[in-house]
């Protein structure tokens, strides 16, 4: 059965590669970038793939709340169900580090867009949409005024902080929807594969980027996570496993996701 699949950062890296197997599975396929004309391209490429799965293109810069804002309503102007939403998009740096918003871009696009995006199509995904958030090995503890833009960090501290706080709202949300919303799962999709992320940030070519694609591909259709809401898979392991310490403790993880609330108030 056909399902509506959005996934943001598709025009390169992982979610390239998992907008390529899905589409080639018969599935539509919700495009996103910055980028119009990268989009087009990525459009016209899937077109060619055999599969026969639908696409379509939204244009949204995911450092700016105004444009997931935008972003989200278009989507839910188009489409009254979405199955999966796959947050992707990520930033290890940026020429510019902090957002119009005053943010750091690494928290801006790697925790808070994603997590303003998946309130806001909540009623889209209903009880049996998923929402796969794209974590990483990379965790450590937050700085929570660095979250809120108050203190500035160097780039491995900001993204292995921002894919920690993700992973931590990802299962605060989980356990306080429980079965009244989406699955929520984050996923570490593989260390060091070849994505123009790890090629800029680490200067090496990294693994196959397929290996990233089909564990979301698996997240996003398989049964073998239907009952996964609120868990954390490691795919450097190949399961389920336990993401840093302080994703594990629900105070904390309601602390990350009350500096969020007051970012975006």
């Amino acid at each position: 059965m056909e399902k509506t699949i959005l996934i943001t950062g598709s025009t390169d890296g992982i979610g390239l590669e998992t907008a390529k197997i899905l589409t080639s599975m018969g599935h539509h396929v919700l495009l996103h970038g910055r980028n119009p004309e990268k989009l087009e391209k990525v459009q016209k490429m899937l077109f060619e793939l055999k599969g026969g799965g639908r696409s379509e293109i939204y244009v949204a810069d995911l450092s700016l709340m105004d444009n997931v804002e935008e972003l989200a309503k278009t989507v839910a102007q188009k489409h009254s169900k979405l199955d999966v939403l796959i947050n992707n998009a990520g930033v290890y740096n940026a020429p510019n580090l902090v957002t119009e918003d005053g943010l750091d871009i690494r928290f801006a696009v790697n925790t808070i867009a994603p997590y303003l995006l998946t309130q806001r199509l909540l009623s889209l995904l209903g009880t049996s949409g998923r929402v796969i958030n794209v974590s990483s090995a990379a965790q450590s503890i937050v700085q929570v005024e660095a979250l809120a833009g108050r203190v500035k960090l160097g780039d491995g501290a900001a993204y292995a902080q921002s894919k920690l706080a993700l992973t931590m709202w990802s299962r605060s949300l989980a356990l306080s929807l429980k079965d009244r919303g989406p699955i929520i799962i984050a996923i570490n999709p593989g260390s060091i594969l070849g994505s123009k992320m790890v090629k800029q940030a680490l200067g090496v070519t990294g693994r196959d980027i397929r290996i990233g694609a089909e564990i979301l591909t698996r997240a996003a259709l398989t049964d073998e996570f239907k009952t996964a809401s609120g868990m954390y898979f490691d795919n450097d392991s190949g399961q389920f496993a336990s993401p840093h310490p302080d994703a594990l403790d629900t105070g904390k993880c309601q602390e990350i996701v009350r500096v969020i609330d007051t970012v975006l108030a």
